[in-house]
């Protein structure tokens, strides 16, 4: 795992967008499509919005969910809204290469089998990513793995659904599917993650996010959450 310290959650966002960016070219010339994954989050509309702004193949570009709220019939508490509305404004992808985790469905089993059935189809078999955006929360959970979540223990599935937390349950993607992709992206910004992260950094099984282990994984981090203080020059 490779770590970078940036400034801001402002500057974070933008090395990030340049990093998608540059993946997406890479997978475009050799594969004539970029297949991402975003997490919901405060770190993604910034992300996305400066992502606009780069030069993407956009015709070629696949946009998954990492995990998506179980909620109430109107969506309002759903990430998808917000995902959709960023990237419609703010890029010029085509709005049926969004693909959004059918969480309406009555059964979210057969709901996750079918999300799983439509990353194959996109991704191949087993399906691997191009690349993954993930957040980082301070209860150490990312996507929706969270702490003793029988979750935590699926190896025969990308897909999966949890328990109840805050009294909803989650579609997510689970440790396979994330740590097969061929990028793995960190947006860590905030004080209020400097413990996570460090046990992040240090591989401490006790955090959900420590069992993510892809093979080419950058944390960026502004110095609010490495517990650098202003004034220090960082990137």
């Amino acid at each position: 795992m490779k770590l970078e310290i940036l400034a801001n959650p402002e500057a974070v966002a933008r090395r990030a967008a340049v990093l998608i960016a540059e993946q997406s070219r890479a997978c475009f010339a050799m594969r004539r499509r970029f297949l991402m994954a975003a997490s919901g989050g405060e770190s993604l509309g910034p992300v996305l919005r400066m992502l606009g702004k780069e030069e993407v193949p956009w015709g070629g570009v696949y946009v998954m969910q990492v995990h998506e709220s179980i909620v109430s019939p109107d969506g309002s508490e759903r990430d998808l809204p917000r995902l959709r509305e960023v990237l419609l404004e703010e890029t010029p992808i085509d709005p049926g290469r969004i693909y959004p985790m059918p969480v309406k469905l009555k059964n979210p089993y057969l709901a996750a089998e079918k999300y799983a059935r439509t990353l194959k189809r996109l991704a191949g078999c087993p399906a691997i990513l191009d690349l993954i955006h993930l957040e980082l929360f301070t209860d150490g959970r990312t996507a929706a793995l969270v702490p003793r979540d029988p979750v935590l223990h699926v190896d025969d599935r990308d897909v999966a659904i949890t328990g109840f937390h805050a009294n909803r349950r989650s579609m997510t993607l689970t440790y396979p599917i994330i740590n097969r992709a061929r990028q793995i992206l960190w947006v860590v910004t905030g004080g209020d993650k400097v413990r996570v992260l460090a046990q992040l950094e240090t591989a401490d099984r006790s955090i959900p996010a420590a069992g993510v282990r892809g093979t080419e994984m950058l944390v960026l981090a502004d110095r609010a959450a490495r517990g650098i203080r202003t004034g220090r020059n960082v990137m």
